[in-house]
């Protein structure tokens, strides 16, 4: 029976006017970006159905020096229990059931296995897609988790070398009966180097149809927004959800149903509630380093003339005070470097075509 958690993500899905079972979408759990200040920010912009926590290291929890370290990566609000999955990671069963039984303390609804990351020194641990090795290990550490109660899913790749692998290597995940299989359609060592393997979709739906039918399977890889994934889900109707990660960093909106121009004042304003939001979440108890925002600019300042320029700007700064002041400054000058473009290409064009003359 499937749990009440991923019984109201497909309810939230809904259906289409023929009465056939629409997809959800998730936003893939990212290392330092889907902290509880990114994940509001993109439920402003356009929401999901499902989103998860940055990955969590059931050692480190474990650990009574490690645990400071992982508070600020399960941090959540309460109007986000409903749709917020903990992913975790870890080598040892006995630290992932220890978390595990701990997170429906913390208010979590539903855990997820990390089995996928390729970082090295995930992998030199055990960890991650190494995990993919090591297939005995894997059946322990679903037991581990399920003792928890709480509804368990995994997240990996198709295999560790080769693609071939995903046949006896997601058979033996489905076998664990878990709520949820999100595949990232690459192997480890393809990285993100080659394209998605969409041409495998149809067999391993049919291998999860023969094995485990009541598991959701969710893909992941190469889908950049939502009118991609329905196109990918009209293709293979047998697709649950659809996972959108790097997508994010192209489209901030990417999670809208329907295709829409956004203007530059848009993207503006999901800059300054991040700003907001990230001096909410930035406690005493929970301090918050200003150098890793930098990397969200390059999602709201782009596709307009003199972005390039304001990002180098805010690279510079050290605050968010900083920030609000260098994006206030830009937009006062805003209509007048527009006029400057404008003048500036003219005189090139006049320019261009006189020296063609001659």
């Amino acid at each position: 029976m499937r749990s009440e958690f991923w019984q109201n993500v497909v309810a939230q899905a809904g259906q289409n006017g023929a009465g056939e079972q629409l997809p959800f979408f998730s936003l893939a759990p990212m290392e330092a970006v889907t902290d509880v200040a990114f994940r509001h920010v993109v439920s402003i912009a356009a929401e999901p159905e499902v989103f998860y926590t940055e990955f969590t290291n059931a050692s480190s929890f474990a650990s009574p020096k490690g645990i400071h370290s992982t508070r600020g990566r399960l941090t959540f609000t309460p109007d986000e229990k409903n749709k917020l999955v903990a992913q975790i990671w870890g080598s040892r069963p006995a630290d992932i059931k220890f978390m595990a039984h701990k997170l429906p303390e913390l208010g979590f609804k539903a855990i997820d296995l990390n089995f996928g990351c390729p970082d090295k020194a995930v992998v030199k641990s055990g960890g991650g897609s190494g995990i993919i090795q090591t297939p005995d290990l894997a059946r322990e550490i679903i037991a581990a988790a399920k003792e928890s109660g709480l509804p368990i899913s995994v997240k990996t790749r198709l295999g560790y070398l080769r693609v071939e692998e995903f046949r006896d290597w997601l058979k033996l995940l489905l076998e664990q009966k878990i709520e949820v299989l999100t595949v990232h359609l690459r192997t480890k060592k393809e990285m993100s180097k080659v394209p998605a393997h969409f041409e495998l979709i149809d067999e391993i739906l049919a291998l999860r149809d023969e094995i485990a039918p009541k598991t959701l399977l969710q893909i992941n890889g190469d889908v950049k927004n939502c009118q991609q994934g329905m196109e990918l889900w009209r293709a293979h109707p047998g697709i649950d959800g659809i996972m959108i990660g790097r997508g994010i960093f192209e489209d901030p909106f990417c999670f809208e149903k329907s295709e829409g121009g956004h203007s530059r004042q848009d993207y503006m304003n999901l800059l300054n509630q991040h700003l907001d939001l990230f001096d909410k979440h930035n406690t005493e108890s929970n301090p918050r380093k200003f150098e890793p925002l930098k990397r969200f600019f390059k999602i709201y300042v782009r596709n307009f003339k003199g972005a390039s320029d304001l990002r180098a700007q805010l690279m510079l700064t050290k605050n968010t005070d900083e920030v609000r002041q260098v994006l206030a400054e830009f937009g006062e000058n805003y209509e007048d470097m527009i006029e400057n473009y404008a003048r500036v290409s003219e005189e090139y064009h006049k320019n261009k075509a006189l020296e063609s003359k001659t």
